[in-house]
């Protein structure tokens, strides 16, 4: 029942102490997150913004919010879709989500008349 032989620690686990097996975890974690989480978060940005900073007039384009539309005016950071025939709209630059190509457009069915 009683614990006939004792282990004590050897010298290099005794001299590293307990905190530094925690710190190697932590430093590995935050590893880990940088390179799946925070790195490809922040390539998807980049190219986001060259995308944006690349929009010229004439380009047909898709909204994050899901509207379809071709770009008429750009003006420093908002630019003017066309989204039917004689209606167009004023949005932020930042939301456009794709360079889209014509065919799709003509495709969708909310752009029909």
């Amino acid at each position: 029942m009683f614990i006939n032989n004792a282990y004590a620690a050897t010298q290099a686990t005794a001299e590293m102490g307990p905190l530094s097996g925690t710190l190697i975890q932590l430093a590995l974690i935050l590893l880990i997150f940088y390179f799946f989480l925070i790195r490809p978060q922040q390539k998807k940005i980049k190219e986001h913004t060259l995308m944006v900073d690349a929009l010229k007039t004439g380009d047909n384009v898709l909204m994050s919010n899901g509207i379809y539309g071709k770009i008429k005016k750009i003006k420093d950071d908002k630019i003017t879709l066309e989204i039917a025939p004689d209606v167009d709209i004023s949005v932020d630059k930042m939301t456009v989500g794709a360079v889209v190509d014509e065919d799709v457009i003509k495709n969708n069915k909310t752009l029909k008349k």
